[in-house]
């Protein structure tokens, strides 16, 4: 595949959101040429059912979102010196196509039918089945074969990786790094999953979960990417890691607080979906232990109702509220994006326009609306 090359670097002055607008451009434009490839590819050489699997996936990576994984790596390779765009704009193409492959695992095991103001891939693969009458379940039937998209797709990214146009030893150390943190991920994951169905869950077990599944997949990892594709050292790499770490807490505490108070039409995903899925997230591990008695039971009755009503998810709202969950969970978003923002402001010698950046992107964190 031929692309040409595109130009990425923070300029001075640049606004925060021109900064990841411009990032996103570039990905979004390279990303459309992967997605002709592995279309194209997949059509020539095993036909069209084949060919629908991964037309479930793009569906989702086409939807874009705000590609803050692909971002972070171009940011942490321009940080340490990295100058060719060609490269890093390949590597946060493979973050993309990571990310979009966990969030349609993430979809079938949560159960959810929406995702980034769209069907999720199952979904899309549920009513293929359905509008050509093919015999079989067509939840099953969905299901599986969005597994298999993800499945293709992953390792088409690590096909990227190991492609890059860099030295065997870096490119080696960056591909078993991403490998490390996805491992953490998945371990992540299945903490969470435990949370849903075991009878105490302590805020330790929320905070693992945040740390393991979201900080290390959403930050460290493409901070780390960009970094080592740059050259830096290992305490660098540290450094990125602390940083990583508070702003994944700092992202989840207010992913978990829109997840339930904000609209539809701003998230993109049921309001109902965790609270239906019975997700242990910080708000609810706080309402269990300080709401009133009746409250306690009647939220522990809706968590991992799939017939939650309207009614009952707005009296759970109202737990989180007035047992002072919700305020909590903010107050502990606030500290972590402290925190982040120290690590990043005490590093005098890094390049103050992507400084400014990783620091804008912790106010931004705690402010979004989606």
């Amino acid at each position: 595949m031929t692309k040409k090359l595109i130009t990425t670097m923070v300029q001075s002055g640049d606004t925060f959101k021109d900064q990841l607008a411009s990032y996103k451009a570039a990905i979004d434009e390279a990303l459309s040429c992967y997605v002709v490839d592995i279309e194209n590819s997949t059509a020539e050489q095993f036909g069209v059912y084949p060919a629908e699997a991964v037309q479930a996936f793009s569906a989702v990576l086409d939807r874009g979102g705000k590609r803050i994984r692909g971002a972070l790596a171009m940011v942490a390779y321009e940080m340490f010196g990295g100058t060719d765009t060609a490269l890093i704009t390949k590597a946060a193409c493979a973050l993309e196509f990571l990310n979009t492959y966990i969030l349609i695992a993430d979809d079938i095991q949560d159960r959810s039918e929406t995702r980034r103001g769209g069907k999720t891939a199952h979904i899309i693969l549920k009513d293929y089945h359905q509008e050509n009458y093919l015999s079989g379940d067509p939840h099953h039937f969905g299901e599986a074969i969005a597994i298999n998209s993800f499945l293709i797709a992953q390792h088409y990214a690590m096909n990227l990786l190991a492609t890059l146009n860099t030295d065997a030893e870096t490119r080696l150390k960056a591909i078993q790094n991403v490998n490390l943190y996805f491992i953490a991920t998945a371990h992540g994951q299945t903490q969470d999953i435990f949370n849903e169905v075991t009878p105490k869950v302590t805020e330790q077990d929320v905070m693992n979960v945040m740390e393991w599944k979201t900080a290390y997949y959403t930050f460290v990892n493409p901070l780390q990417l960009g970094a080592i594709l740059a050259g830096a050292s290992d305490a660098e790499l540290a450094t990125l890691a602390d940083y990583g770490r508070h702003a994944g807490v700092t992202f989840q505490l207010t992913d978990d607080i829109l997840g339930i108070f904000s609209d539809q039409s701003e998230s993109g995903k049921s309001p109902l979906d965790d609270i239906k899925e019975g997700k242990r997230t910080l708000l609810v591990v706080y309402a269990l232990k300080h709401a009133q008695k009746s409250d306690v039971y009647f939220l522990e009755q809706c968590l991992g109702n799939q017939n939650l009503t309207m009614a009952e998810f707005e009296h759970c709202r109202r737990i989180l509220t007035d047992s002072g969950a919700l305020a909590y969970a903010q107050k502990m978003a606030a500290e972590s994006a402290t925190a982040a923002t120290e690590v990043i402001a005490k590093n005098t010698n890094w390049p103050q326009n992507t400084k400014q950046f990783m620091l804008d992107l912790v106010q931004y964190l705690v402010v979004r609306k989606s």
